[in-house]
C-alpha cells in the first residue's frame, strides 16, 4: 500500500504496547476503539463456547483490526496500516483473562503457583489489500507463592487489567523462575513478529 508517512495506527489502550512500540523506534498514533457504553465494545472480548485459547487471540486481535480499519475508512484518515493485539493466559486449557475482583485474582495466582502456564498473544495487522495475523506463544514458569506473597500482590493495582492476574514488567516478574518463548510477546506485543507484519504492509523497518 501506500503510506501517507511513516506511522501506524495502534488500535489498543495497553500502556505496555505502547511503550514497546517506542522502544524499538515505531511512530504510532492511537486509533482507539469503544470498550464499553450505552452501545457496548465495538469488539467483544468474550471467550465462545469451547473456544481454546490460539484461536480466541487471533479472532480478538483480528477483529480489532479489522474494525480500526473501518473507523479509519470512515474518518477518512490517512492511510497507514493498524495494528492490533490480544493476550490472554492459558493453563490446564483453561483462559485467565482478567480479573473481575481480589478473589478472582487470588484465585488465578493460586493456580499459576509452582506450575508452568502459557501465555498467548496475536497480533493483526490491516491495511489496504492486507490482512495478517501471527500468535506467539510462550511458556511461563511460577515459582510456589506463599499466600502472603499472593496478598501483597493483589494489594497493589497491578492485577486488574492484565490476563492471568500479573504484569511481568511489574513486580510479579519476582514470580518467574523460567520463560520460553518471547519477553515482549508475555508483556502483550511480540516485537519481532511485529516488525515481520509491518514490514509486510511496506513501513520501512530495520
Amino acid at each position: 500500500m501506500q503510506l501517507s508517512d511513516k506511522k501506524i495506527y495502534l488500535a489498543s489502550k495497553s500502556p505496555r504496547r505502547r511503550e514497546l512500540l517506542q522502544q524499538v523506534g515505531i511512530d504510532f498514533e492511537l486509533l482507539l476503539l469503544r470498550s464499553d457504553g450505552p452501545r457496548g465494545a465495538d469488539v467483544t472480548e468474550e471467550v465462545l463456547p469451547g473456544e481454546a485459547a490460539l484461536d480466541y487471540v487471533a479472532r480478538v486481535a483480528n477483529e480489532k483490526a479489522a474494525f480500526a480499519l473501518k473507523v479509519l475508512a470512515m474518518r477518512r484518515l490517512p492511510p497507514r496500516p493498524v495494528l492490533a493485539a490480544d493476550t490472554t493466559v492459558s493453563i490446564d486449557g483453561d483462559i485467565l483473562g482478567k480479573p473481575a475482583d481480589r478473589a478472582e485474582a487470588e484465585d488465578m495466582l493460586r493456580r499459576l503457583s509452582g506450575r508452568t502456564h502459557q501465555v498467548f498473544t496475536s497480533i493483526a495487522v490491516h491495511a489496504e489489500g492486507m490482512a495478517e495475523q501471527r500468535t506467539q506463544i510462550s511458556q511461563v514458569r511460577f515459582a510456589v507463592l506463599t499466600p502472603a506473597s499472593i496478598a501483597a500482590y493483589c494489594d497493589t493495582p497491578e492485577p486488574y487489567d492484565k490476563a492471568g492476574a500479573y504484569g511481568i514488567q511489574g513486580s510479579a516478574a519476582l514470580f518467574v523462575e523460567h520463560i520460553e518463548g518471547s519477553h515482549s510477546g508475555i508483556m502483550g506485543l511480540p516485537l519481532y513478529e511485529t516488525a515481520q507484519l509491518l514490514r509486510q504492509a511496506g513501513l520501512p523497518l530495520p
